[in-house]
């Protein structure tokens, strides 16, 4: 198993809030609108941007799971496993040709504010961790800089 941590992110949100967003996965589609934000889009490199477009463009969201179609990697599932009530959501894959957990952790900083830490744990051999090592390093820090930025009001 290899683990990803993010950065804690700081969120301008009660963590009731943030919570409340993030145990829904039906909540977090917001991100299919997000990926036209031109801050959004800056972040991305221009030449995943389309890639990124159109994976994120046909992602399937329900409360408890969100599911996308990866092109060549195939279909991609991720169900809710674990809800602590304003604390941590876990997720854990249910269709994926690597199985994972991944978890959200929030914490409040203030009443009106509150920290966010993302972490996935991966079921990658030798060799994968070698070659996703930096990409997964990456990406983990930069999904927590876009939830970060997600309106949770």
């Amino acid at each position: 198993m290899a683990k990803y941590e993010s950065s804690v992110k700081q969120i301008n949100h009660p963590v009731e809030s943030v919570y409340a967003k993030i145990s829904n996965l039906n909540n977090l589609s917001i991100i299919k609108e997000r990926i036209n934000d031109p801050i959004i889009r800056e972040q991305i490199p221009a030449d995943k941007l389309e890639q990124v477009s159109d994976t994120i463009n046909k992602m399937e969201f329900t409360a408890d799971t969100v599911s996308c179609d990866a092109g060549m990697i195939g279909n991609i599932a991720v169900e809710i496993v674990e809800r602590e009530e304003n604390k941590c959501v876990k997720y854990q894959s249910t269709s994926s040709p690597v199985s994972f957990t991944f978890w959200v952790q929030v914490l409040p900083t203030s009443d009106t504010t509150s920290k966010m830490k993302l972490t996935l744990d991966a079921d990658l051999n030798f060799f994968m961790k070698q070659m996703f090592d930096k990409p997964l390093r990456e990406g983990i820090e930069k999904m927590a800089d876009m939830m970060a930025m997600i309106p949770y009001n």
